[in-house]
């Protein structure tokens, strides 16, 4: 297995990238098991302003037969740092990219954006597959 980003020197790049996301193998795949992982230094542009928006990206899947890398997840999720998009599309576009690249049994992306305008902002969105689709209803439907 090759990994273009671990170890390596990387340039940043602040336009939408998911070229940078990469899988591992998951050696644990017989076992269902949650992987969390939570990055607090999201930023994005408002695609009307232009002003930044920051938030703190929160990552839960049930892997299958692969991870997500995490150094090439931190590249992917710095990648938004010029983009201008609404906060609801930035958990949909992880969500769709990691459904992607991973195939997860279940996944889902919370975002928790920093109040601007006197309003918080945070979207949710889940996806399961196969057995796990009843847990996506269910914890959407539980949702706060």
């Amino acid at each position: 297995m090759e990994l273009k980003n671990l170890g390596k020197q990387i340039d940043y790049n602040f336009e939408y990238a998911p070229d940078f996301l990469e899988a591992i193998p998951n050696s644990n795949s017989g076992r269902n098991y949650f992987v969390k992982l939570t990055s607090d230094e999201f930023t994005c542009v408002c695609p009307v302003t232009h002003q930044p928006d920051f938030a703190t990206i929160k990552i839960r899947y049930i892997p299958d037969e692969k991870l997500v890398e995490s150094k090439s997840l931190k590249l992917y999720l710095t990648s938004f740092r010029g983009v201008g998009i609404f906060h609801e599309d930035v958990v949909n576009r992880i969500a769709d990219d990691l459904i992607k690249l991973l195939n997860p049994r279940y996944l889902e992306v919370e975002g928790v954006f920093s109040v601007r305008g006197g309003i918080a902002i945070e979207p949710f969105v889940n996806y399961g597959r196969g057995e796990f689709e009843a847990l996506a209803k269910n914890r959407l439907a539980q949702h706060e």
